[in-house]
């Protein structure tokens, strides 16, 4: 290749390189919107709806958030009413919507994860109640405490006393009344052990060095490649995974797409830098390889506290999901940094000086 055909290649990856990094820009707070409720990927707790009787068709409710949420989707034409924690009334949930009471202290105390949000003046379980429209929507996501624990920086007795093992922390029940049904929904508060550090993070470090080396002293372009190729079957994976969102997000289609975009993404970059790569241009596949490293920290770091936590919000198993973070956190780390590598040393490489041949001399 001629050193000008190897200018304009170089210019022209670095400006896909520009390009892509300005859509990961433009989607960083794709991945974190895209979870339910919107909250932490990753927790020791987790909460599960066990019953809800009698059994109701149309009437569907799930913990969300590792049990910190509760939605209840009402797709009958009888409205669903909801205590508050005193047994007053709270919540109506019915074809014409959703009602809530500005009377009940469960309306403030079921606004923050832990009950922060101040009392205003003439609350009161006695009140008559004010309702007040807050969805035209049949369905509700609240912070029901009864299905969560409460206290944020200290664990439940059980699980401080033996942290090595499992632990049912709570089994819990609301109540609810569908017309003039009572309805009980009964589920159960659990705490996992974390995975032990000494048997994950040397994995999470070999991981952030095996992309490094690949970018600094493997011989060719090909091992960044297949270490692009695996960061993009992580990043497609995480992103297939990522749960449900609530039926309160006004547009699924919308969460869904801005969870698949930052994978397409990656897609693209790592497909650029594996051909590149095939065609023993070791410089562009660096530079691809800084573009996929930043895409999959953009991806991955919204959901890094599955690295070190039992349970994970996905679709699929949790083992898989911290093994997906893990590529799309340490390895998207190690590819910007052995990117880097690479496009110093391919392009040094390049840059052979040129032999000219003297012309000989007129007689």
């Amino acid at each position: 290749m001629t050193r000008a055909g190897h200018v304009r290649r170089t210019a022209a990856g670095r400006l896909l390189v520009v390009l892509l990094g300005v859509l990961a820009v433009l989607a960083v707070a794709a991945p974190a919107s895209a979870h339910v409720g919107g909250g932490e990927a990753g927790s020791d707790f987790d909460a599960a709806v066990r019953s809800v009787s009698p059994d109701v068709p149309g009437l569907t409710v799930r913990v969300l958030q590792f049990g910190d949420e509760l939605e209840v989707v009402n797709a009958t034409d009888t409205e669903v009413t909801v205590p508050g924690y005193s047994g007053e009334p709270y919540l109506r949930i019915g074809p014409d919507g959703v009602w809530r009471t500005a009377a009940s202290p469960a309306t403030y105390l079921n606004l923050d994860r832990y009950g922060r949000t101040p009392m205003p003046d003439g609350v009161d379980i006695t009140a008559a109640p004010r309702w007040e429209q807050v969805s035209t929507q049949a369905q509700y996501v609240w912070h029901d405490h009864r299905t969560h624990w409460m206290t944020q920086d200290q664990l439940p007795p059980g699980v401080a006393a033996d942290p090595s093992r499992p632990h049912t922390v709570i089994e819990w029940t609301v109540p609810m009344a569908h017309g003039g049904t009572d309805v009980v929904v009964a589920g159960v508060l659990t705490w996992s052990p974390p995975p032990p550090a000494w048997l994950v993070w040397p994995g999470y470090a070999l991981v952030l060095a095996g992309a490094v080396a690949a970018g600094w002293f493997a011989r060719g372009p090909r091992l960044l490649a297949g270490a692009l190729a695996v960061g993009a079957l992580a990043s497609m994976y995480h992103a297939l995974a990522t749960p449900e969102p609530p039926s309160s997000v006004s547009s699924h289609v919308g969460a869904i797409v801005s969870a698949l975009l930052p994978a397409l993404l990656v897609l693209l970059a790592a497909a650029v830098g594996v051909r590149a790569a095939g065609r023993g241009s070791g410089g562009l596949t660096g530079l691809m390889a800084v573009a996929v490293g930043w895409l999959l920290l953009v991806q991955g770091l919204p959901d890094v506290d599955v690295l070190w936590t039992a349970n994970a919000l996905t679709a699929g198993p949790p083992v898989l999901a911290r093994v997906a973070v893990a590529v799309l956190v340490a390895g998207g780390l190690g590819l910007v940094l052995g990117g880097v590598g690479a496009a110093r040393r391919f392009r040094v490489g390049a840059r052979a000086p040129v032999h000219q041949v003297d012309e000989p001399a007129l007689s």
